[in-house]
């Protein structure tokens, strides 16, 4: 019976590294327009570790076939991602030359990203088949919460030159416009940039593919979906209507995987 339960709860374990291009989707430039969202990309890269149920390390065995044993893993991550952000599309086209526009085509910024998370990952086919070469190919969906920790950064060659000062900012971002939401009676709307470094949570969602390489390694690629449950990521956050959801990033990542023996 221990012998039996035993079994069962054994496991093994798996290290890899990722990497890929990131779009970071943000307050600045308009979340719809291509230009946007292609112009403000950069890179990601982790090291991911990931708990498999199908195989004690302990013994070299299979554990007890289960369902959950042979379609789920457990993924832990550590990764980093940064990006270039500036204001495209629309806004600041050449058409436009008022003030406000040169404000908007002066400022940049940058989002830089430590993640920390766990996600459970399914595998529709056998985990067991893959690992034994039965197919080359394991698709697998992906669902689970990170911790970010971010340090953005904000400039402008607008004016003198002070991110701060409300004078070098896009107007409508400080002032009241109807396209804003209505404060209180006396209350100052609050600054649209901080910069201070402040931490957030995130969901994350991703759906992938591994290629059985070796009887030990494989190489995956996963399309990631990264959701922030706050609107400060990038160190911008105004509060216009067509900009008024939280942060969040589009990341295609490659990796390696080796399976520890």
């Amino acid at each position: 019976m221990l012998q039996t339960a035993h079994s069962q709860l054994g496991f093994s374990h798996e290290l890899g590294v990722i990497a890929g291009p990131v779009q970071f989707r943000s307050d600045f430039g308009s979340r719809n327009e291509g230009e946007t969202n292609f112009g403000n990309s950069g890179i990601g890269i982790g090291l991911i570790h990931y708990i498999n149920f199908s195989y004690r390390a302990d013994c070299n065995c299979y554990t007890t076939d289960t369902y959950f044993n042979d379609h789920f893993k457990l993924r832990n991550e550590i990764s980093w991602n940064k990006t270039k952000l500036n204001h495209l599309g629309q806004w600041v086209g050449p058409e436009n030359v008022t003030p406000d526009a040169d404000r908007l085509r002066a400022q940049s910024g940058v989002a830089k990203n430590l993640d920390i998370g766990t996600q459970i990952e399914f595998f529709p086919l056998s985990i067991r088949d893959f690992q034994g070469f039965a197919y080359s190919f394991a698709p697998f969906v992906s669902l689970g919460v990170h911790y970010t920790y971010s340090t953005p950064e904000a400039s402008t060659t607008y004016g003198d030159g002070d991110i701060f000062n409300e004078n070098n900012i896009y107007s409508f971002w400080y002032r009241d416009d109807t396209r804003l939401p209505p404060l209180p009676s006396g209350q100052q709307r609050q600054y649209p940039i901080d910069v201070t470094p402040h931490s957030s949570w995130s969901m994350v969602a991703s759906v992938g593919v591994r290629y059985k390489l070796t009887k030990l390694s494989d190489l995956m690629l996963d399309l990631r979906w990264q959701y922030y449950f706050d609107d400060w990521v990038d160190g911008l956050n105004h509060e216009l209507s067509f900009n008024k959801n939280n942060d969040w990033l589009v990341w295609l990542n490659f990796g390696y995987i080796y399976y520890l023996d």
